[in-house]
C-alpha cells in the first residue's frame, strides 16, 4: 500500500497546539510568592551531538560547558542528559530511483547492517523507498530481520520524491509520542523531481516534528555541471536546522562507515532542555544558538515553532 502524497495543506498543519498551566497557585497569601507553574509542553528539547577535531565523539562535559540562546538572548537550562538512552523511533527512507539502479542492492544491504546495528530494545525503526511516490516497506518495529527482509525489497522506480519523503517520514515521526528521540536517514542522490511537497513545506515539516535529519548523499557524477546541486543545497540547509548530519559520497562502498558514524552519533547525544524567556509567541518561528566549550564539532536543532496552532 502506497503512502498518501503530502500536499501543502498537510505539511502546513503539522504542530498541534498544546495547552500551558495558569501561572499563578490559588490562594496565595500576601507573604507567599507567587508559585510559577510551567507545563512540560513549554519544555524546548534540543539534542547535541559533540565530537573533536577528529571526528569522535566527545562524551563527559558537564552542562556548565553548554551556553545556550534564542533570537539572541541567553537562556537557563534546565534540562541536562549527558549521553541520553531515551528509545529512538527512526525512519529510514531509501530512494530508489532509476538513477541509483545499478548501486541499489549494495545500498539495501548496507542498511540491513545499519538496522542490525542501530535498533535496541525500546526503539522502533520503519523502512520506506521513494521513486515517484513514497512506500512504507516496513511499519515502525524493533523485529529487526523483518525490518532487514523489507529493506532488501527495495525495487527501482522513476522520478525522486525527496521532499515528499521528509514530510511524510517527519509527519509519521511526529505522531510517536513523547519521551523519544526522533530521526530521518535519508539515502538518495538528492536529485529531486517529481514531488508534490515544496522545498520550504518539508523543511517545516521536519522542523515541526523534532527529528534530526541525517542525509547520506551519493553522488552519482562528481562533477557540478552534471549534477542536480539544488537538490544537495536543499538538503544540506534542512539538515542542518534540524541538528542531524550531512554526508556526501563519491563512492557507494563509503555507505557502511557512514550509517556506523549515524549510529555513534545518536548513541552519545546530550539532551538540553529549557523554558523560553520571553514566552514565545505561538506558532512562531525561534532560532536556537548552542555553544559548547571543549568540542570542535557540534550538531544540534537549531530552529522550532513554539507551541500553538502553526501559521499557515
Amino acid at each position: 500500500m502506497r503512502a498518501p502524497a503530502i500536499g501543502g495543506t498537510t505539511a502546513a498543519l503539522l504542530l498541534a497546539a498544546a495547552i500551558g498551566l495558569g501561572p499563578h497557585a490559588p490562594f496565595a497569601s500576601a507573604q507567599e510568592k507567587p508559585q510559577v507553574l510551567r507545563s512540560e509542553a513549554n519544555l524546548v528539547e534540543i539534542l547535541a551531538s559533540v565530537s573533536d577535531a577528529h571526528g569522535k565523539p566527545i562524551l563527559d562535559l558537564k552542562q556548565d560547558a553548554f551556553a545556550l540562546s534564542e533570537e539572541g538572548v541567553p537562556q537557563k537550562i534546565e534540562r541536562f542528559e549527558a549521553e541520553t538512552n531515551r528509545p529512538l523511533d527512526l525512519a529510514l527512507m531509501i530512494d530508489s530511483s532509476a538513477s541509483t539502479f545499478k548501486d541499489l542492492k549494495f545500498e539495501t544491504e548496507a542498511a540491513a547492517h545499519f538496522i542490525r546495528q542501530v535498533v535496541r530494545p525500546g526503539d522502533r525503526l520503519a523502512v520506506y523507498q521513494f521513486d515517484e511516490s513514497v512506500l512504507e516497506l516496513a511499519d515502525f518495529s524493533d523485529q529487526v530481520p523483518k525490518l532487514q527482509a523489507a529493506a532488501r525489497k527495495v525495487a527501482p522506480g522513476s522520478g525522486t520524491s525527496m521532499y515528499d519523503a521528509i514530510a511524510l517520514g517527519a509527519n509519521a515521526l511526529r505522531h510517536r509520542g513523547a519521551q523519544r528521540r526522533r530521526a530521518i536517514v535519508l539515502v538518495t542522490d538528492a536529485g529531486e523531481t517529481t514531488s508534490v511537497t515544496k522545498f520550504d513545506e518539508a523543511r517545516r515539516a521536519a522542523i515541526a516534528s523534532e527529528a534530526l535529519l541525517y542525509s547520506v548523499v551519493i553522488r552519482p557524477i562528481k562533477s557540478e555541471s552534471g549534477r542536480n546541486t539544488a537538490g544537495e543545497h536543499a538538503l544540506i540547509t534542512i539538515t542542518d536546522d534540524t541538528g542531524g548530519d550531512f554526508f556526501i559520497l563519491d563512492t557507494v562502498e563509503q555507505i557502511e562507515a557512514m550509517f556506523d558514524q549515524i549510529d555513534r552519533e545518536l548513541r552519545t547525544q546530550y539532551l538540553i532542555g529549557y523554558y523560553p524567556q520571553p514566552t514565545p509567541p505561538a506558532g512562531s518561528y525561534r532560532h536556537v544558538e548552542l555553544k559548547v566549550e571543549g568540542g570542535d564539532t557540534v550538531h544540534y536543532r537549531k530552529a522550532y515553532f513554539a507551541v500553538g496552532a502553526l501559521p499557515r
